[in-house]
Formats: C-alpha cells, sequence, structure tokens
C-alpha cells in the first residue's frame, strides 16, 4: 500500500534532523532520494550511506542555496533530467528570534526567502509534471507556527502561515489531477511541535541540568508551557506520516495541515 517503488522524492533539507528521518522513511518504501542541504562532503556521504542502507536504490545529492530562485531552478533541471520529482518535501527552513521592533529587514528577507519562497520555486517547477503522470506528493513541513503564533518571531510565523496558505491554494488548483488508480496529486502540510533535534539538545540539557540530571524531567520542563502532552516527538515519526501521505490510498488527503504537536494546538 505505502510501496514508492520507481518513484524519486526530492526532500530539502534532508541531510540531518526531520528532513533525513522523512527521506529515510521514502527510501524504506523504495523511492530514489534527492538529497539536498548545505553540507560538507562526509556529511553528505553519511547521509547517502544512511539512505542506501534503508531501501534507497539511487541517491543523488544538490546543494542549491534555497534563498536563490536560480539555484532552486538549477536544482529543480537537475531533478528533472533525472525523471523529475514525483514527491516534494519542503523541509528546509531557518528561524531566526527577534521582537517585531528588533527584527531587521535582513532577517525578515532571509526567513521568508527560504521558508516560502524556496518552497513556492520549488513547487511551481514541480506540480506541472505531477499534474502530467497524474501522481505527484508535496509535503510542506510547516511547523505549529503555521497555526498559532508565537512572541518575538514574526518572520518565522509568517513564513509558516504562508507556507500553510500557500499549500491550500495549490491542492485546491490541482485536485483534479490524476485519479484514484494513478493516486492523484495532493499537497498538505505537517506541523510538527517541539521534536527531538540537534538543535534542541542544548535546551533540553540546560533543563536537565536544573533537574539533577533527570533528561525526562528536562524535557517536561521545556514543554510545559507549549505542548501538553510534556513529550517530544521523534524525526521518525514525521517520516511515517510524511509516507503515509505520499501512498495511493491517500489521494483525498489534500490542502490538510496536520499537527504533530503534543495538543499544543488544540489549546
Amino acid at each position: 500500500m505505502s510501496r514508492l517503488d520507481g518513484k524519486t522524492a526530492l526532500v530539502t533539507g534532508s541531510v540531518q534532523g526531520i528532513g533525513l528521518a522523512i527521506a529515510e522513511a521514502l527510501a524504506g518504501a523504495g523511492a530514489r532520494i534527492a538529497l539536498h542541504g548545505l553540507a560538507d562532503d562526509a556529511q553528505v556521504a553519511e547521509a547517502t550511506a544512511t539512505l542506501k542502507e534503508a531501501g534507497a536504490p539511487e541517491v543523488r545529492f544538490f546543494d542549491a542555496d534555497m534563498a536563490d530562485p536560480a539555484a532552486i531552478d538549477a536544482m529543480m533541471d537537475g531533478v528533472a533530467d533525472w525523471g523529475g520529482a514525483d514527491i516534494l518535501v519542503n523541509n528546509a527552513g531557518i528561524q531566526r528570534t527577534a521582537s517585531l521592533a528588533e527584527a531587521t529587514p535582513e532577517i525578515w528577507n532571509a526567513v521568508l526567502a527560504v521558508n516560502l519562497s524556496g518552497a513556492f520555486h520549488t513547487m511551481r517547477r514541480a506540480l506541472p509534471s505531477m499534474a502530467e503522470r497524474g501522481y505527484g506528493r508535496v509535503v510542506n513541513i510547516a511547523s505549529v507556527h503555521g497555526l498559532v503564533a508565537s512572541v518575538n518571531k514574526a518572520p518565522y510565523v509568517a513564513s509558516k502561515f504562508g507556507l500553510v496558505g500557500m499549500s491550500r491554494v495549490a491542492a485546491l488548483e490541482y485536485a483534479t489531477a490524476g485519479s484514484k488508480s494513478t493516486g492523484g496529486v495532493t499537497v498538505n502540510c505537517i506541523c510538527p511541535g517541539w521534536t527531538e533535534t540537534a538543535i534542541l539538545a542544548p535546551q533540553i540539557e540546560e533543563r536537565a541540568v536544573a533537574h539533577d540530571g533527570d533528561r525526562a524531567a528536562g524535557i517536561a520542563d521545556l514543554l510545559a508551557e507549549k505542548q501538553p502532552s510534556r513529550r517530544t516527538s521523534d524525526p521518525a515519526e514525521i517520516g511515517a506520516l510524511a509516507l503515509w501521505l505520499c501512498a495511493p490510498i491517500a489521494h483525498n488527503v489534500t490542502g490538510t495541515s496536520i499537527p504533530v504537536d503534543g495538543g499544543w494546538t488544540a489549546q
């Protein structure tokens, strides 16, 4: 039901963290992986080995700067030469924390360029070909901050709300493409809350120290104000959801934004 043999998946920001976990889940279902990120040779080699071990029949690496439309076009040309992306996962993203008054134009432009415009440029290139084939999946990794706001995150929240809105537009525009038998073309967002990645680790360790080294207590303390479950998600959980969304059986799941947030957005 969820095999992706013969499919090609482009996952941006996939050399580590959530992006790598998603790529690994898709590789495990037999998809070829267009690996992407800003990484050194050792990191690329390690990620490539991980994906091949997971089951990817082929892996190709792309290093496009997601803030540069010309670089994105060159990457999409390269993927097209490889047969085109049947699956597009826009995971690459950046965050800069600052109050609205202190957020500079440079911060605003940088965050919007990668988180929102980058996804626009990949989607506008990938979706027409998906429609021609009758099957395509766009999975945009938004955030709980695409559904609710937090202070000191105006550029990030704006970018993620924009990503959710743009995804809904694309879902409507391509809703009739393909069929139940071919799988159709769908566009969805996954909206993670606190997810245990390398970026989160220092904050967890800091809270754990305050709880006599109890890591679980440190996590619960960190999440107390936002995530009612007081449990982090593992990147593999996001990968499993992305894989399900890519299955042909999910042909009628489109235009959604699915939180994985322990109840954060239910409050």
